[in-house]
């Protein structure tokens, strides 16, 4: 089984993690991967951690990557499905404060296209 899937959808691509262990063994392939789906037009990208258990600096190296390409590009970055391990080492480093997290990846995708409707919302009143 690889390390991590990408399932391009019409308003983001979904980065599904694989592995137990997001450390600088997958990490380096992740950062690679999220910085191709980037230029390669997409602007939204949701990465869905519920099979990880475990992360390291160099995993939240390549979390916030992806969350920085997105922002850069006006687009949404999404964790989803967060195992306990991994919600705690984010909310002890505060990223959560930067990140956007959702619970399920059905909640993710709704936050991609709320937030991709606000921004049609506020171009359409400029």
């Amino acid at each position: 089984m690889e390390n991590f899937t990408v399932d391009k959808q019409d308003r983001y691509t979904l980065v599904t993690v694989h592995v137990e262990k997001l450390d600088s063994r997958v990490s380096p392939a992740l950062k690679s991967e999220l910085v191709l789906i980037n230029s390669g037009g997409e602007k939204n990208i949701i990465m869905n951690l519920e099979e990880c258990r475990y992360c390291d600096s160099s995993g939240l190296s390549a979390v916030l990557i992806g969350n920085r390409i997105c922002t850069e590009n006006s687009g949404t970055f999404v964790l989803s499905g967060l195992q306990e391990s991994v919600q705690k080492l984010i909310s002890i480093s505060q990223l959560d404060t930067v990140l956007t997290i959702a619970p399920t990846l059905d909640e993710a995708i709704q936050l991609v296209f709320m937030d991709d409707l606000e921004k049609d919302i506020n171009k359409e009143e400029d």
